[in-house]
């Protein structure tokens, strides 16, 4: 347990924070992109969303029927299409970092739900996962929504550009599903199942309160930029600590040419011996 609580600190610290967002080379080539590229785009974006993928990785961690997979990937697959596309066709938007904070509670929340945590600790009935899912599902459009807006779209061919990204997502959704059920379905038959799925889902929470802190931590430099600022004084300070002194240049000879000083002329005084100073 220890040895995966390190391996997954190391992975979301060690990793760009901020690195769920669109990268400048996704802004480039959206620029001229065809309905073809804008489905890659969304294919590659859902496959590295590690928020969208911890969610459904806890939505699906106990299911056994294939109906019931069936049921709550759809219930997942409509809410955040439904947010995707309008939320991106009317320009509805919001701070990324706040919805991408949402999302890490959905993830929690849906460790807490496989730990039986409402029966458990608040000694209440789970609310429907159904629902829920399609509700969680809706916030989760909205993310991908907020990050399809962050590239070049021209109005022109823009609802098959964003119908592009949504197939784009779900087939990048289908292939991380289907390494997961592969993964669950080997693991199930093993004895560790069973002993370890309770702290599976301890680490479900647990990186879902570091995605949260991580997302506030972005939120607060967005929207407080200058309580995050290096003090102008402090950095000269800092520079002068730093960097060694740099001597100064010798002084410039006139007409950059170096003057030699005409040799003693000889003279006497009077009657004595010539000599010179």
């Amino acid at each position: 347990m220890k040895a995966i609580c390190l391996s997954l600190l190391s992975f979301l610290f060690g990793s760009n924070a901020f690195a769920h967002s669109m990268s400048e080379a996704d802004k480039a080539t959206a620029l001229e992109a065809g309905n073809w590229e804008y489905l890659e785009l969304g294919a590659s974006h859902m496959i590295t969303g590690y928020d969208h993928l911890l969610f459904l990785f806890g939505v699906i961690f106990f299911l056994t029927r294939f109906k019931d997979i069936v049921k709550f990937v759809t219930a997942f697959t409509i809410g955040h299409s439904i947010t995707l596309v309008f939320a991106t066709l009317y320009h509805i938007q919001a701070n990324y970092f706040l919805v991408d904070a949402v999302i890490a509670l959905t993830v929690m929340y849906k460790g807490f739900d496989n730990l039986d945590g409402f029966k458990k600790y608040l000694d209440v009935k789970a609310p429907n996962l159904a629902w829920m899912v399609f509700a969680f599902g809706l916030v989760h459009g909205f993310g991908l929504s907020t990050r399809l807006q962050m590239l070049p779209l021209a109005e022109e061919g823009l609802v098959l550009r964003i119908l592009s990204f949504n197939l784009g997502v779900e087939l990048g959704q289908v292939a991380a599903l289907s390494v997961m059920l592969f993964a669950l379905s080997g693991w199930r038959k093993r004895a560790s199942f069973k002993k370890f799925s309770n702290a599976a889902n301890s680490v479900l929470v647990f990186a879902g309160f570091l995605l949260l802190l991580m997302q506030l931590h972005g939120y607060q430099h967005t929207s407080h930029p200058h309580e995050f600022s290096i003090n102008k004084d402090d950095l000269a300070h800092v520079h002068k600590d730093t960097v060694a002194p740099i001597a100064p240049d010798p002084p410039a000879h006139e007409g950059h040419e170096k003057k030699i000083n005409p040799s003693p002329k000889g003279h006497s005084h009077g009657h004595g011996k010539p000599h010179s100073h």
